[in-house]
C-alpha cells in the first residue's frame, strides 16, 4: 500500500524517520517494533488525521501533543478480553496455581495488562484457589490511559455474555454474574477484585527488571516487535523471575529460536507456558 503515490521505499524510510524522531523528541522508542506492523498501523493513522503520507504525520505528531497521543494510542495494541483462550486458564488452574499454592507469597506480573481483563481473570482465578490474599498482581502497560480503563474495572455489559461463556469454558468454579454489577449499558466488577493488584506504567521496550515474579504473563505482545526487541524482553523476564518460575505467552509466540531457549522448559507446552529452569535466574538488571 502506498499513499498518494509515495514508493515503498520511501515509506519505509518515512517509517524510520518518524519513529526515530518520536524517541528522541517524546522518549516513546516504537523503533523495535516489527517493521511491517508498524508500517500498516502508521499508514492507518495517515487516512484517520486525513494527511497525504507519513512525512505530513510526523510533522503533525511534533509539535501538537495531542495529535502524538493519538498516533501513540494507534501504534500501541490493545486486543483483550476476560479469560481469553479458555483452555489457557484451565491449564492454570490445573497445572501452575498448585505449584503457587506451595509458596507463602505470590507475585504475578501481566505485562501488557492494556484494560485489565487478564488480569482480572487471574484475580478470580486466584479468589477461586483460595489464596489471593496472599498475591500480588502487577499490571503493567505502556499506555496510561489503557491503564485508566483498567483500574476502574468498567466494562461494556454487552461483553459479560461472551466473557461469562469464557469462563465457563475455563472451568469457572461458580457463577460468573456474582463478579460484577451492572447498569443498562456497563458493568462493573466487584471491587475486592482489585484489593491485591497494582496497576502501573512500564515499557518493555525501555524499562528494567522492577521485582521478582513467581509467575510473569506476556500473552500476544511480543508478536509486534522485532527479533532485536524479543530478545532484550525474554532476557528482562528471566532477571524477573524466581526459580522454577513461570512463563506464559501467546499462542502465537514461543521460545524457540530465542538465546534464552535453554533457560526454560516446557510446562505445558501446548498453551505456550514455560518453567525456568533451576540455576538460570541471572541476578543483573
Amino acid at each position: 500500500m502506498t499513499v498518494s503515490g509515495h514508493s515503498a521505499s520511501v515509506t519505509d524510510l518515512e517509517v524510520e524517520l518518524l519513529a526515530e524522531a518520536v524517541a528522541r523528541h517524546y522518549g516513546w522508542d516504537f523503533r523495535n517494533y516489527a517493521r511491517a506492523s508498524l508500517r500498516r498501523r502508521m499508514l492507518a493513522l495517515v487516512q484517520e488525521e486525513g494527511l497525504a503520507n507519513i512525512s505530513s504525520l510526523q510533522a503533525l505528531v511534533l509539535h501538537d501533543a495531542q495529535a502524538f497521543e493519538r498516533f501513540r494510542l494507534g501504534l500501541t495494541v490493545h486486543v483483550t478480553a476476560m479469560f481469553r483462550d479458555p483452555a489457557y486458564y484451565v491449564a492454570l488452574r490445573e497445572t501452575v496455581l498448585p505449584w503457587l499454592r506451595t509458596h507463602p507469597f505470590v507475585r504475578l506480573w501481566v505485562a501488557g495488562c492494556a484494560s485489565g481483563e487478564e488480569a482480572y481473570s487471574l484475580a478470580i482465578l486466584l479468589e477461586e484457589a483460595k489464596i489471593y490474599d496472599r498475591c500480588r498482581i502487577y499490571a503493567t502497560d505502556l499506555s496510561e490511559a489503557m491503564l485508566d480503563v483498567a483500574r476502574t474495572g468498567i466494562f461494556p455489559l454487552a461483553a459479560m455474555k461472551g466473557y461469562s461463556e469464557n469462563y465457563q469454558k475455563a472451568k469457572g468454579l461458580g457463577d460468573f454474574s456474582s463478579y460484577y454489577t451492572a447498569d443498562a449499558t456497563h458493568a462493573l466488577l466487584r471491587p475486592a477484585l482489585r484489593r491485591n493488584m497494582v496497576f502501573a506504567h512500564h515499557s518493555l521496550v525501555s524499562d528494567g527488571v522492577f521485582n521478582e515474579f513467581h509467575m510473569i504473563s506476556c500473552r500476544n505482545v511480543m508478536i509486534y516487535f522485532d527479533q532485536t526487541l524479543q530478545v532484550r524482553v525474554h532476557g528482562l523476564f528471566r532477571n524477573s523471575l524466581v526459580p522454577r518460575g513461570a512463563l506464559a505467552l501467546g499462542s502465537k509466540e514461543a521460545l524457540r529460536f530465542s538465546p534464552h531457549e535453554d533457560d526454560y522448559e516446557d510446562w505445558v507446552g501446548a498453551q505456550r507456558i514455560y518453567r525456568l529452569r533451576v540455576g538460570q535466574v541471572d541476578t543483573q538488571t
